[in-house]
């Protein structure tokens, strides 16, 4: 009944098996493909005929993750996987960005690639293995697709780079590294690092690229077995049409892209297309002519050509500036005062207002993963509202290009934030991207560093970002441009952003619309791309150099204190009563951790000392001879009893209250007065003792040793501590006061 194809191979130390032939057979393509314990499940099924009226390939990539996969339910009510995580939208990118460009030119019949979770065995990524399947499934399905491509992950341990490793030890990692590629080339590449070196980086792209050769070639075996017969597909030819295009309007398309304004040159290129429409474009009037959706294509073939040889032949840029050069950059700080902290980032036409946000525990992100829920303290979101470019535009919720844009911010951020012990705070950045043209992520990494350091954030150090890109021609003739623009990037062949600080590279990712790209190309972009980030940087110290020493006054404050793990159930009471009382009375925010570290914050720092006290108070106990700053909370016969550590009251003898003798509490204390007691210990029935005497009422200090001295010159004994500051050897005060409790 099945006809099952199968290829093992032993890769990175595991095995990854590919089989086809047994699940989704009436898909085009689909292979099951398992890697350690982890099970993915690839599909491919494409249109047979093109859809009418499009300009571009309707290629759809959708990565699922079953939460059965992990021997799980979901939450909520509905107990079904809802609306695309994160996660699930960031993979379905890194599926599509390296197979995009290896459709044959001028395929647009509607595609669709679906990789589906079945099993997770918690130690592989199931990323690396949806993209393999994904190439897997298309190089058998018989769409027009020019792979296979492989795909792996690289990690540096003590300084060693390691393929695929395992999810448990890239906490220890310096470098999490994602690439996919041909065999001969990269296509694709996303990074998060911790500083390394151009050097390093190449070092492990050229590690990740080798390390995926043994993948192309199962994929390759198992095709030879089980390929359909390839799709009949032509490319129409629109040689003709370039050619004339070129010679209507060539030189009015050059002389376009000379306007330095973005707004300039399109209505330059507007009126030349028009002008060639009006020439060649097929109308009731004109049946010889060419039909207007051959012309579209044409014309954005012509456009590009001219633009991209005049930048390889004369090195002219689009808006004149050489090929290393960046644009104009304006960085201001504390553009919104009553913010956390902002920041304007201004690049050439590029322009992002970032906000930073501090919170505390309670505003953590709870994050649903297979691998179990965690809380993520660093949130960065992007935004890019249509009027950025000018247009009206749909307003909704984030799409994958701004989840992906903010991801790529988060990630070259990220390794420069302090440690959670040092900075106990959850950080929130928003990139609102006010105008674009190019690089409005890099911009948000640069807006980003300089927010936080705004806010008071103390940054490792400051990073910036730099979008690269690459003309390459067939002939073999490259050259790479620094600050992309958004026409560059869209007639370009690379997008190549690179995030970093003064000393090495945080976040590397890299797009292409060709087949691949050669070490010596990338690592020239990556020594352009060092002198640019490096020079960006300057232009933004111009603005902030260090964090400031301080929070601004609107930020909340935040203090740590370490208590026993045995306490915590004392912290929080029977159901929760101490610590909702805790967090009433003192207006201050409680979060208790399991490790016993409890965070406090307010706005306030006398609320922070307040609830630290009571906690403390009951999480330890005082200190034998430690002044304490007390209330009265009853006063008896016999003395008054002092609320003096947190929840902790003691009490005040009558003979403890002043030098002097007291003959009634009540004429000296009453309920409510602010006292100082110096805490002598406990009598041998555990109750605690506390003196006034010894204290000075108005400073504080503790005046035994004076009032020693002085009984000395008159030659009395002195006050003992053992005897509750009594003079040696007289018990009557205590006999009387045992008296009268009797």
């Amino acid at each position: 009944m099945f006809d099952i194809k199968r290829k093992t191979i032993e890769w990175a130390g595991r095995p990854l098996t590919l089989e086809t032939g047994r699940i989704a057979r009436q898909a085009d393509g689909a292979v099951l493909a398992t890697y350690g314990e982890t099970v993915v499940l690839a599909t491919v099924v494409y249109g047979r005929q093109p859809k009418p009226g499009l300009d571009f390939f309707p290629l759809t990539v959708n990565y699922q993750e079953k939460t059965f996969a992990a021997g799980k339910i979901p939450g909520g009510y509905f107990k079904r996987e809802g609306r695309p995580t994160e996660k699930e939208t960031l993979v379905s990118r890194l599926i599509d960005r390296p197979i995009r460009p290896l459709f044959v030119k001028g395929f647009k019949n509607e595609t669709q690639v679906i990789v589906t979770v079945l099993q997770h065995d918690l130690e592989n990524d199931p990323d690396i293995l949806g993209m393999v399947a994904a190439s897997a499934a298309l190089t058998i399905s018989g769409v027009p697709f020019m792979g296979p491509i492989g795909a792996a992950r690289v990690g540096m341990i003590d300084g060693e780079l390691v393929l695929n490793p395992a999810i448990d030890t890239l906490g220890e990692s310096a470098l999490d590294l994602v690439v996919a590629g041909t065999q001969d080339a990269l296509m694709m590449v996303e990074s998060e690092a911790k500083e390394l070196s151009e050097e390093k980086m190449l070092e492990a792209l050229m590690f990740a690229h080798a390390g995926m050769q043994p993948v192309i070639d199962a994929i390759i075996d198992l095709a030879e077995h089980a390929a359909k017969e390839p799709f009949d597909f032509q490319a129409e030819d629109h040689s003709d049409v370039v050619a004339s295009i070129k010679s209507l309007v060539g030189e009015d398309i050059k002389a376009a892209y000379a306007h330095p304004g973005k707004y300039e040159r399109r209505s330059g290129v507007d009126a030349a297309k028009k002008k060639a429409a009006e020439a060649l474009v097929k109308t009731d009037e004109k049946p010889e002519g060419v039909d207007s959706s051959k012309f579209s294509a044409a014309f954005k073939e012509c456009e590009a050509d001219v633009l991209r040889r005049d930048i390889i032949e004369n090195s002219h840029r689009v808006d004149g500036r050489a090929l290393d050069k960046v644009r104009a950059i304006v960085s201001e700080v504390g553009v919104l005062p009553r913010t956390h902290g902002s920041s304007l980032f201004t690049r050439g036409e590029t322009q992002a207002l970032v906000v930073a946000t501090l919170g505390t525990g309670e505003d953590e992100q709870y994050i649903d993963s297979l691998t179990g829920t965690y809380k993520e303290s660093f949130l960065l979101h992007y935004n890019f509202p249509p009027y950025s470019v000018g247009e009206a535009g749909r307003m909704g919720s984030p799409g994958r290009r701004e989840i992906g844009h903010g991801k790529l911010a988060w990630r070259a951020i990220r390794p420069m934030l302090p440690s959670r012990e040092d900075f106990p705070y959850t950080i929130r950045l928003v990139s609102e991207i006010t105008e674009s043209n190019g690089s409005s992520s890099m911009a948000t990494v640069c807006g980003s560093s300089l927010a936080l350091m705004d806010a008071g954030v103390p940054l490792v150090r400051p990073v910036s970002g730099i979008a690269m890109g690459l003309i390459l021609e067939p002939s073999g003739e490259f050259a790479i441009l620094s600050d992309i623009l958004g026409d560059e990037d869209h007639l370009g062949d690379m997008d190549f952003k690179v995030a970093g600080t003064s000393e090495g590279i945080t976040s590397l990712q890299m797009d292409i619309k060709v087949a691949g790209i050669t070490k010596e190309i990338m690592q020239q972009a990556l020594t352009q791309a060092s002198a640019g980030r490096l020079h960006i940087l300057d232009e933004m110290s111009k603005a902030m150099e260090a964090p400031r020493a301080e929070l601004g006054e609107f930020a909340p404050k935040i203090e740590s204190i370490k208590i026993a793990v045995d306490k915590i159930r004392e912290v929080i009471g029977s159901g929760g009563k101490v610590i909702r009382e805790i967090v009433e009375k003192t207006g201050a925010k409680v979060d208790i951790g399991d490790d016993g570290t409890i965070k406090i914050a307010a706005n306030e720092q006398e609320k922070i000392e307040a609830a630290k006290a009571w906690i403390q108070s009951i999480a330890s106990e005082p200190e034998v001879g430690t002044i304490y700053t007390g209330k009265v909370v009853k006063v008896v016969d016999f003395g008054a009893f002092v609320n003096f550590f947190g929840a902790k009251d003691g009490l005040v003898h009558v003979s403890q209250i002043a030098l002097e003798r007291v003959a009634n509490p009540a004429d000296v204390l009453s309920e409510g007065q602010e006292v100082k007691v110096k805490f002598l210990g406990f009598d041998d029935r555990g109750k605690t003792k506390l003196s006034m005497k010894v204290v000075d009422q108005e400073t504080g200090e503790d005046i035994t040793d004076k009032i020693n001295a002085e009984r000395a010159e008159r030659g009395e004994a002195p006050l003992s501590e053992d005897t509750g500051g009594r003079p040696k050897g007289d018990r009557n005060g205590g006999d009387r006061g045992r008296r009268r409790r009797d």
